[in-house]
């Protein structure tokens, strides 16, 4: 990933078109921002658009813009994403589901550096950098007919390809980030993943990559509090059993007996000296309820889920 983030930063301090191509889930629209970022438009605004959500009665005032009284109940004038975006980044996203029509348009605004609002006589120039996404091979669009091939010639000045979650070698780091964020946001203090768990969270294929790998995080983060497992959650995503399939009662138990004593937790720590693992075992509960539990006691000489002797790997 070092090598597509060397990338995004030279492509950011030009103004070229940048194609950023990979499956969903990858992370597309965050490697937009970054190029935002770290352009010299980064104090202009970044106006993103999901093509693949576009009403084709509304694609073109939605991106050149509409004046007042060009069409029934425009009562003032209307600002396109285009304008909205002048003077810094506009993100197309799922580029390959723009409407056929509305991709001439786009290239239109992207050889004459203006647009034409509807109702105007005028055009109205505009200066934008432009970043666009898709999970499509767009050379296979062009060939049935549905993409224009001028378009991607304008559109792929600087393409980028995001590899998948499965083909990347620093998924400890982007889990740890993951977590770090999502526990900042669900607990009052923050406490790392257990080797273990990253261990057997990179097990799996992820094929919704990053979006799916934070979902089971988010969810881990919630369920850990009524002692269900990392493992428990793993299985219930990666079953292949169909919804039919599913029975009423849940893999996940939440009217388990609720949490051991506080006193009974710190004496199963000091009998396996910190080990969290080994205690969590013979208390008879998660190793990440237990976490939360030292975490909402406040118990400071064991703050950190790393923090732990080398005995807890074994």
């Amino acid at each position: 990933m070092k090598k597509h983030e060397k990338l995004m930063f030279i492509a950011a301090k030009s103004n070229i078109p940048v194609l950023l191509q990979g499956e969903s889930g990858v992370g597309k629209e965050i490697a937009a921002r970054f190029i935002h970022k770290h352009s010299p438009r980064s104090e202009g605004p970044f106006i993103a658009l999901n093509c693949g959500a576009i009403a084709r009665n509304l694609a073109e005032s939605l991106l050149e813009g509409a004046k007042k009284g060009s069409y029934t109940g425009a009562a003032s004038d209307h600002q396109g994403i285009v304008q909205a975006a002048n003077g810094g980044t506009l993100f197309l996203d799922e580029i390959g589901e723009m409407p056929f029509d509305m991709q001439s348009k786009l290239l239109r605004i992207l050889q004459e550096h203006s647009v034409l609002p509807l109702g105007a006589t005028q055009n109205e120039p505009v200066d934008f950098r432009l970043v666009c996404a898709t999970n499509r091979d767009l050379q296979n669009e062009i060939h049935d007919g549905n993409f224009r091939k001028d378009l991607f010639f304008r559109l792929n000045a600087f393409p980028i390809v995001i590899p998948p979650l499965r083909n990347r070698d620093d998924f400890p780091e982007i889990t740890a980030q993951l977590w770090a964020e999502i526990t900042a946001k669900t607990f009052a203090e923050q406490f790392p993943l257990h080797k273990s768990e990253i261990r057997a969270l990179s097990k799996y294929k992820w094929p919704g990559n990053i979006r799916q790998l934070k979902n089971v995080l988010q969810r881990y983060a919630l369920l850990m509090q009524h002692d269900i497992s990392l493992e428990e959650i793993l299985s219930e995503e990666f079953s292949e059993k169909t919804i039919n399939d599913i029975d009423e009662h849940s893999i996940y138990n939440t009217n388990r007996a609720s949490a051991p004593k506080w006193s009974f937790i710190q004496k199963a720590l000091d009998d396996y000296n910190g080990n969290k693992s080994r205690a969590a075992k013979a208390l008879n509960i998660s190793r990440g309820c237990l976490c939360y539990q030292i975490k909402k006691h406040e118990l400071h000489e064991w703050n950190s889920c790393e923090n732990i002797s080398e005995r807890s790997f074994a």
